[in-house]
Formats: structure tokens, sequence, C-alpha cells
């Protein structure tokens, strides 16, 4: 069993330890980041895993024919770059 210290006495901080789990942190978030990046270039981002459109707005490409408790039916191109509707 694990035994509780005085909360006031603190581990010593080792900076190079925390550095590098900086470093690896930053390196999963930028990967992240650039699948994200690729993948705005052609998928709507109201469109989710399921091709149901999550937009709290009308859309053209909503297919409006489903249940009352389901969200519309995401009938967009993926051959689209919907970037340009959001960039100034």
């Amino acid at each position: 069993m694990h035994e509780v210290g005085d909360p006031r006495e603190r581990p010593e901080f080792d900076s190079e330890k925390y550095a590098s789990s900086l470093a690896k942190l930053d390196s999963i978030f930028r990967d992240i980041s650039d699948s994200v990046n690729e993948v705005s270039k052609w998928r709507c981002p109201y469109k989710n895993v399921e091709d149901r459109c999550t937009a709290k707005f009308g859309c053209r490409n909503q297919d409006v024919n489903v249940q009352a408790d389901e969200l519309f039916l995401c009938l967009g191109s993926d051959d689209l770059d919907y970037r340009a509707a959001w960039e100034n």
C-alpha cells in the first residue's frame, strides 16, 4: 500500500524529465494537428465519422429524411476543399 507523505514535502523537480515530457507531448499534438490540417482540405468539419451532419445550421448537403432523434445525413462530397468557407 502506498503511504501518503506530508503534502508540504515535494519531490525534487527534474527539469530534464519535464522538458522531455513536454517535447513528447509537443510531438504528439503536432502530429495530430498535421493530420487535422490535411483532412480539413477535403472533409467538411461538421461531418462526423458516421457521415452525419453536426452543424447547427442548414446546409444544402443535409439529407433531412431521418428519424426525429437522428442527425441529418451529410451528402457532401469529400472531393471539395472546404477551407475557403472559413478562411479570410
